[in-house]
Parts: structure tokens; C-alpha cells; sequence
């Protein structure tokens, strides 16, 4: 039996939120490691500096303006990252948005705008990413956890956004029993603080600064850290392994 391979080359990746962020940043990730990728956003603007950065450095990618709320949507992104790359093998679904309030105050559109992309739109993204996949003979599909489906984070009030991503960890864990004996993996990756540019905003900067000392390692995530366990949940290197929450957290949730 041979060393397996955390190489992408020959997979085709579906990375939904890849107009900016942790889902720009490992779009360029995959890239590097070999994958085709099909980058999904809402924002077209962001998609087309994603794919020029892939493209620049020698990779494939293409842009695929979607709103991961929209089955049809979503099911015409996955045909057409078909139609230019080949069956998809390889999707990280990334897309996902947060505002703040005090559980009193929040409104109920603002609970359900949260939800709806940050949960429904993972089951959405999965649905049609899994029903390419099953219908090709198998994959791996990685969904954007956080911390907040483990912990509460302290001084941040977002009741929505922990229901969400704690609904996104079960939800991959219940997908990852359904397809595990037809060839389709599930996974979570659930990231820490992580020092995206959005976080380095002057005003949201204030806010999450004080969250450092909550780090055992001292230092939020950067964007690039999270490109290896994504490599490794999308690659044959983790064949064996479905259901997974791998915290990326500099041990944050241990204290």
C-alpha cells in the first residue's frame, strides 16, 4: 500500500463563500494543491478577484455568481463547474454571514437571515453538491463550522450565528451516515478567531481584540492555516474519515 496523498490533482472543487475570506483563502488553497475550482458567491466582485488570483498563479478556476439559499441556483452552479471541469469530486462550503444583537433585541429577520444562509444554505450547498456526487461515484464535502457551535463566546451577543453553526456540525454529521457507504464523505472543519480582513476592520478590531487572551496559543488564526486541514479533509489522505469536527482553534475551547 502506498503513502497516501494530500495532493488534489485531478479533483474538481465547489467553494462556496469565495468572494472573501476563509473561503477566497482556501479557494486559492486548493488551487495551489492542484484542484480545479468552481468559486461560488453571491458577490460577483469577489468571485472575480478570487479567480484572477487563482489564475494568476497557474491554477483553474472559474467564477460562479450564486446565492447558496437558492436550490436552483446551486444546482446550476454544480452543472456548470461540470460542464467546464469534469465531475465534481471535492466541495467546502464557506458561504455564511454574522451580525450581532442582544438576544432581546434581535429581530426575527435577523434570526432567520442567519440561519437561512449560514444553515440552510450549507444543507442547500450539500444537497446539490452530494447529488453530484452520488450520482458520479463519490467525494468529499467540507463544511465551515466554528467554535461557536462548541462554546459561547464571551462579550460577543449572536444567538443566531451558535444555533447556526451548531446545526451545521449536525447537520454534516447526519449527511456523513447517510452517504458514508456510497463513496461521499462529510466533514466539518470549525475554525477559531481567525484574523480575516473583515475582522481587521478598525471597528470590529475593537470588539474581538480582547478575544486573543482567550488563546492558548496566543494569536488568532490566520486565513492560510486553514487551507492544510482542508487539503487534508478533501484529499485521499482522509479516506477514512467522515463525521469529523476538526476544531482549528489554537486550543482556545480547552480553556
Amino acid at each position: 500500500m502506498g503513502m497516501p496523498s494530500f495532493r488534489l490533482d485531478g479533483k474538481v472543487a465547489l467553494v462556496t463563500g469565495a468572494g472573501s475570506g476563509i473561503g477566497a483563502g482556501i479557494a486559492q488553497g486548493l488551487a495551489a494543491f492542484g484542484a480545479a475550482v468552481g468559486c461560488v458567491d453571491i458577490s460577483a466582485a469577489g468571485l472575480d478577484a478570487t479567480v484572477q488570483a487563482i489564475t494568476t498563479a497557474g491554477g483553474r478556476a472559474i467564477a460562479l455568481p450564486a446565492d447558496v439559499r437558492d436550490e436552483a441556483q446551486m444546482e446550476a452552479a454544480v452543472a456548470s463547474i461540470e460542464a467546464a471541469f469534469g465531475r465534481l469530486n471535492a466541495a467546502l462550503n464557506c458561504a455564511g454571514v454574522h451580525d450581532n444583537a442582544p438576544a432581546l433585541e434581535m429581530s426575527r429577520a435577523q434570526w432567520q437571515r442567519v440561519l437561512d444562509t449560514n444553515l440552510s444554505g450549507v444543507f442547500v450547498s450539500s444537497q446539490a453538491e452530494g447529488r453530484a456526487m452520488l450520482r458520479n461515484g463519490g467525494g468529499s464535502i467540507v463544511n465551515i463550522g466554528s467554535i461557536s457551535a462548541h462554546i459561547c463566546n464571551r462579550g460577543l451577543p449572536q444567538v443566531h450565528y451558535n444555533a447556526a453553526k451548531a446545526g451545521v456540525a449536525h447537520l454534516s454529521r447526519s449527511l456523513a451516515l447517510e452517504w458514508a457507504q456510497q463513496g461521499v464523505r462529510v466533514n466539518v472543519i470549525s475554525p477559531g478567531y481567525t484574523a480575516t480582513p473583515m475582522a481587521r476592520k478598525p471597528e470590529v478590531w475593537e470588539m474581538v481584540k480582547h478575544l486573543v487572551n482567550d488563546i492558548p496559543m496566543g494569536r488568532m488564526c490566520e486565513v492560510d492555516e486553514l487551507v492544510g486541514p482542508a487539503v487534508f479533509l478533501l484529499s485521499d489522505a482522509s479516506s477514512y474519515c467522515t463525521g469529523i469536527d476538526l476544531v482549528v482553534d489554537g486550543g482556545a475551547i480547552r480553556w
